[in-house]
């Protein structure tokens, strides 16, 4: 009982512990319903997968069962992103506490309950604990907005080099507390339309109404709630590995109001899509704010990899340089990953707005659908990478083991999203005539390097769960070391 116990509290208490869960829970259920897949089914894995598993999929609800799986992935990447905030960012231990406690049982009502109602038979108890899992996760959002309050003088700056106003209030803490807000404001903008179905409001997924003229006010919240959520997670995530890599000096300063700001702007754009028709032009100015601010982080991030592995060289040379920067994959990758998401999501964004009439609606709805499809499931996985690679460096990956799973995990991504974003825009370049060949080509890269990012994170998920079973194993070192951490 003693040996459950204890690692039970490891689990659950330390944050290192509750990422894990979490990234076990993602990754069980994207091996397991990938295998539900288009190339799946066409090798005949799919049929069996059902089969085995018992799983009852009517063709017509197929719309309601992909947004509950998103939702379900999506709330377990939120709680990730909430665990690392509650350990990087300083507040009271009852807020750590009661904020991780609520979001853990939250996602996980959510995830178990939300999956079960929509791939294994309609138990209408299982979708009211799915929607409460999910008012669980709102209610440690607002807890998590107090405790975030960037005016209690508790969490004033002392050191200057980080910005901060007159008063000493932290810009950084400004910047986070404004991104859970609108998270909050968001969900509920996404959760008024979901409130009305059965209500004579269907299901849709937001790339089938794509080219309808005219849309109603809660298809357009859906899909306003849609971008402004995956856009929110992503500034939460550049939030975080800035306070990682102790983003600060001028750089930091212009890039935090530039966040808040761009933060602010971007979601009244998103959610004023039900109600002007250029809601999108404030979306664009809001997204080169953030976009700006991102960019800073990069450069000052660069910069510090630069000089902190050169500085026992006098002269470095361009070579010296570029070593010093990319010695270390797990530090270098997610600030890559913001540069190479300009090429595969926000240029083709961009792209695709700018060249609207011109060519998006001109080509086969069919290709339009694959292009938003794709540009939202790269940003998705992106993020992903960019989590894991955060994990690998806090768990402690060292030498041979760091090189390889940092880079297994950079290259591998980035081979399939650009095979994928190349699939995207093939309609640009080639005839539907001629293209079957290089569809073939992207299609086995884009799988192999997805496939094999689940086998990385399968292989660290073993190593993990092993450990744990293990006397004096890593997660010994690690609740002791958090413990240590939380009395300082």
């Amino acid at each position: 009982m003693q040996f459950v116990k204890i690692r039970f509290n490891y689990l659950f208490t330390s944050t290192k512990g509750l990422i894990l869960v979490a990234i076990a829970m993602i990754g069980m259920v994207t091996a397991v319903w990938g295998m539900l897949s288009g190339p799946m089914a066409e090798l005949g894995v799919r049929e069996v997968v059902v089969r085995l598993l018992g799983m009852k999929l009517i063709q017509a609800e197929r719309e309601g069962r992909i947004i509950i799986l998103y939702h379900s992935i999506a709330m377990a990447v939120v709680s990730i992103e909430v665990y690392i905030i509650t350990s990087l960012l300083k507040m009271k231990e009852f807020f750590k506490s009661a904020i991780n406690a609520t979001i853990t049982v939250g996602y996980l009502f959510a995830m178990i309950f939300g999956m079960g109602f929509a791939y294994f038979g309609h138990n209408w108890a299982f979708h009211g604990l799915y929607i409460f899992g999910l008012s669980l996760i709102f209610f440690a959002g607002i807890i998590l907005a107090v405790a975030l309050n960037p005016w209690n003088p508790e969490y004033y700056v002392t050191d200057k080099n980080h910005a901060h106003t007159k008063k000493g209030v932290s810009v950084e803490r400004i910047a986070f507390f404004t991104m859970a807000v609108a998270t909050l404001g968001s969900t509920l903008f996404g959760a008024i339309p979901g409130s009305y179905f059965g209500n004579g409001f269907e299901v849709f997924l937001a790339e089938n109404v794509i080219r309808q003229p005219h849309k109603t006010y809660l298809e357009d919240a859906v899909i306003g709630h849609l971008h402004i959520m995956l856009t929110l997670i992503a500034v939460a995530l550049s939030l975080i590995v800035g306070r990682w890599l102790d983003f600060k000096g001028k750089l930091h300063t212009v890039s935090m109001h530039l966040m808040w700001t761009g933060t602010i702007v971007i979601s009244l754009g998103a959610w004023s899509v039900v109600i002007v028709d250029w809601a999108h032009t404030i979306i664009y100015v809001g997204s080169v704010l953030v976009m700006l601010s991102a960019l800073m982080l990069v450069i000052f991030g660069w910069g510090k990899f630069i000089r902190e592995g050169t500085a026992h060289i006098t002269k470095p040379t361009i070579g010296q340089k570029i070593r010093a920067l990319v010695s270390d994959p797990l530090k270098f990758g997610p600030l890559w990953q913001m540069v190479f998401m300009n090429f595969t999501v926000s240029g083709v964004g961009i792209f695709m707005a700018v060249k609207l009439d011109e060519i998006m609606r001109v080509i086969p709805w069919r290709e339009e659908r694959i292009t938003l499809t794709g540009h939202w499931h790269i940003l998705s996985a992106l993020i992903a990478t960019i989590i894991l690679m955060y994990y690998g460096d806090m768990v402690g990956l060292k030498g041979k083991v760091r090189q390889w799973f940092g880079w297994g995990i950079l290259v591998l991504s980035d081979i399939a999203f650009a095979s994928v974003t190349i699939f995207e825009l093939k309609r640009l370049f080639i005839s539907e005539a001629e293209q079957q060949p290089l569809v073939n080509t992207l299609m086995i890269l884009a799988d192999l390097g997805l496939g094999m990012l689940l086998v990385i994170l399968a292989m660290l998920m073993i190593w993990r769960l092993s450990d744990l079973f293990k006397k004096q194993g890593r997660w010994t070192e690690e609740i002791d070391h958090e413990l240590s951490q939380e009395v300082k």
